[in-house]
């Protein structure tokens, strides 16, 4: 073996959505009015919760951490993407791809615990729709902050371990990833050396939280469904549950795709990607808050402030 297959990649080449150079304004135009969005709209969300004293509820506080981590998705690999877009030579360092593998394992787990607190959240319209007077004793806000830090804290734990994981491998020949970003799969295939005993740990371990968690949450928002006797509270519960499993699809249709299956790739790939970076964290707003009474009325109490304020500040 000579020397060049011995020597350590320092950086890999992302090949992008599409090779077209006449695309490639396009695509800029388009995502970064995707990303703007996501931005907005789940600030917005967050702004919302925090400003209205009616919104301090578990549910909302569960909303707007939702919206937080919706941020963080769009933020850690979509601005990378849209730069790409503008340079011919789409390269990464080793270390921020590496960077970038830590915060797509730390986000799918925050995500995954994310889900559970959104079964949480259907059981809380649950309990408020048939046991309101239980409903104060049974969802605290101090429960929801010790979920929500596990959550964040079990996804350091969990991309951490995967992250050390991947650095071990050697890279020392090809360095072109078949992806806007550092995803795992394809960036494993360009290790030097035999892993399939890392896939196996990997599919078993992200491919299994994504499948187990999935099907947890459809049997729970059943579950909820079935014991719901009356008519109305079965079809306000079945707004919210419903709502709920077509963000629950979005969110882990892509990553069962992608991480319980064996390490080969796929020419959609990079289109799935897009579907949990930048497609579900637009949709969650509008399917989540932005069609509620409460919420709307709070926003248009924000508009309203803001407006006498800045009058105030005209004169």
């Amino acid at each position: 073996m000579n020397e060049t297959n011995h020597s350590r990649v320092t950086e890999f080449v992302l090949l992008g959505l599409s090779s077209s150079q006449e695309l490639q304004p396009f695509l800029f135009l388009i995502f970064s009015l995707l990303c703007l969005a996501i931005l907005l709209g789940n600030f917005l969300i967050i702004l919302t919760v925090t400003s209205d004293s009616c919104l301090h509820t578990p549910m909302y506080f569960l909303l707007a951490n939702l919206s937080l981590i919706d941020i963080c998705v769009a933020s850690f690999a979509t601005p990378k993407m849209i730069a790409d877009f503008l340079v011919e030579h789409k390269s990464i360092s080793s270390e921020a791809c590496l960077a970038q593998i830590f915060f797509l394992f730390f986000l799918h787990v925050v995500g995954a615990a994310e889900m559970f607190l959104l079964t949480v959240m259907a059981y809380d319209r649950y309990v408020a729709i048939c046991r309101p007077l239980h409903y104060t004793t049974i969802m605290s806000r101090g429960l929801c902050c010790v979920l929500v830090a596990a959550s964040w804290m079990g996804g350091f734990v969990h991309s951490t371990v995967q992250t050390i994981l991947t650095a071990r491998l050697p890279f020392c020949g090809p360095n072109q990833v078949d992806n806007f970003f550092c995803d795992v799969p394809p960036v494993i295939k360009l290790a030097c050396a035999d892993t399939f005993v890392i896939e196996l740990l990997m599919v078993s371990n992200s491919g299994l939280i994504s499948t187990s968690s999935f099907v947890v949450l459809v049997s729970s928002y059943a579950t909820i469904l079935v014991k719901i006797r009356s008519k109305e509270g079965r079809r306000k519960a079945l707004s919210t549950c419903g709502s709920h499993l077509m963000v629950v699809t979005l969110f882990f249709g892509p990553c069962i795709f992608i991480y319980a299956r064996p390490f080969s790739t796929f020419s959609v790939d990079k289109m799935v990607s897009v579907l949990y970076n930048v497609i579900t964290p637009m949709l969650n707003p509008p399917i989540y808050t932005l069609r509620n009474k409460e919420v709307k009325s709070a926003m248009r109490k924000l508009w309203d402030r803001s407006g006498l304020t800045w009058k105030k500040q005209e004169t």
